[in-house]
């Protein structure tokens, strides 16, 4: 007989959203009021059509705009994840990169070095960082040129 994972009981599930959340107010929450104001109306003055079609409207909204957010985050991440596998390609290959030195406390000079990429991580701020055959890593936007590794023959 299959069991049932506890993290779905509705009081794991409601623990869960306030921290994830930190009471901010979601279209769960925004339907919850709608819902509890139609309940509690008076009869006698019920809410006016427009003004439950403007919630209705401002909910229609809310939820819109949360999908899209859902989604946008699901691509950053496919982006980050094939960037990835697009710089694992360097592996192997010799890198031309630049840094920039100081001469003074006034001048700074662009340095070109070139070295043999050994491995590329995507690090936690998204970006991704290549490490070179001294053991430097370097930001990815410092490659300048790429070559096969022995371009020199």
């Amino acid at each position: 007989m299959p069991t049932v994972n506890e993290s779905l009981y509705l009081q794991n599930q409601q623990s869960q959203q306030l921290n994830n959340k930190q009471n901010i107010l979601g279209k769960d929450d925004f339907l919850k009021i709608l819902i509890a104001q139609l309940q509690n109306q008076d009869p006698a003055n019920p809410m006016d059509d427009r003004e439950f079609i403007a919630q209705m409207a401002q909910f229609s909204s809310l939820e819109q705009m949360t999908n899209m957010n859902q989604a946008i985050q699901s691509f950053v991440q496919l982006q980050q994840s094939q960037s990835l596998v697009q710089h694992s390609e360097l592996i192997g290959k010799t890198v031309q990169w630049k840094r920039e030195v100081e001469i003074d406390e006034y001048r700074t000079e662009t340095i070109y070095e070139n070295h043999v990429v050994k491995s590329v991580r995507l690090e936690s701020d998204g970006k991704i960082r290549v490490l070179l055959e001294n053991d430097r890593w370097i930001h990815s936007d410092q490659i300048v040129q790429i070559s096969n590794k022995n371009n020199d023959e």
